[in-house]
């Protein structure tokens, strides 16, 4: 008799308690000098977030049957840099908001310059870990691993959404400006998750891999759209974060630029297209494909 695997919401809270503990233990203490710089590190990683991007490295690694220990260092090693991209895109200089994941953010809990130097430790710690233990049968599949990381985050990545989405504030952006923008500000990342977290198991044939290339560029772009309909309708307190920031920052969103009905549209046809790009690799894309519905309908 085989034993039924546990219902989506069983099997989240489990990655989410996972990575909890990972992240607890990878993250330096903050008894250890700089004492100050490893406690804003650990306040901003732990104890806060939907680990999204962990839980979509999981269910790739778990399609291509990945140790679950590999799993754990690469799923902490892409939420240590959207942590990071998190203290940054908060400081004054930046999007300059005082409020994430239900509390003060880094630079208001303790100070500007130990905000910056948090978010830079945060992802040096993320390479430290991807390149620091076995993760892949092959090494050349490891580094490929690690460029494809370092890319998401650079200027071709998020550094680079994050600079066109400064420079783009108090203008108005057409749809497909949006696009190109929040493929690399959040979409980068999203895709590196779930494509790193594949490659910890076994390999896949190239029609797998554009496959699954398609679901995460595609679920990467629904992530944004949401995210836009809710920072237009949700509160502050749903949120975690500073609600209708982005309007009153007179930046362009989802909303903006198509209304908060056909927005909401997108995001749907963006998760059609993302099931449907998963649909001839059967049952072992099972999370990836309740990862979409779970990005697309979530609340929050």
């Amino acid at each position: 008799m085989t034993t039924a695997e546990p219902d989506f919401q069983a099997w989240m809270g489990a990655i989410q308690a996972r990575m909890e503990a990972t992240l607890t233990r990878v993250l330096p203490s903050a008894g250890v000098v700089p004492e100050g710089l490893h406690a804003a590190m650990r306040y901003a990683t732990l104890e806060g977030g939907k680990r999204v991007r962990p839980l979509l490295a999981f269910a790739a690694g778990e399609m291509t049957r990945a140790a679950t220990e590999r799993l754990a260092i690469v799923a902490a090693a892409v939420e240590l840099i959207h942590a990071y991209s998190l203290v940054h895109d908060d400081l004054p200089c930046m999007d300059n908001d005082v409020l994430r994941r239900g509390k003060p953010t880094v630079h208001v809990a303790y100070d500007e310059a130990t905000a910056l130097l948090a978010g830079d430790a945060l992802q040096a710690l993320a390479f430290q870990l991807l390149a620091e233990r076995p993760l892949a049968d092959e090494p050349a599949v490891q580094l490929e691993m690690l460029h494809i990381l370092a890319a998401a985050c650079g200027s071709r990545g998020m550094a680079g959404g994050q600079a066109i989405d400064l420079a783009s504030t108090g203008k108005t952006l057409a749809s497909a400006e949006l696009e190109y923008m929040h493929i690399h500000k959040t979409g980068a990342l999203i895709r590196a998750s779930v494509m790193i977290g594949a490659a910890c198991g076994e390999p896949l044939g190239a029609t797998e891999r554009a496959g699954l290339d398609r679901y995460a560029k595609t679920i990467g772009l629904a992530f944004q759209v949401v995210d836009d309909v809710l920072d237009a309708d949700a509160s502050t307190a749903t949120l975690g974060k500073t609600a209708g920031k982005d309007a009153q920052q007179g930046k362009s969103t989802y909303v903006s630029a198509l209304g908060a009905g056909r927005a909401r549209e997108f995001a749907e046809e963006l998760r059609v297209d993302a099931k449907r790009a998963l649909s001839k690799m059967g049952d072992r894309t099972r999370r990836l494909a309740e990862l979409a519905d779970f990005i697309v309908l979530r609340k929050f």
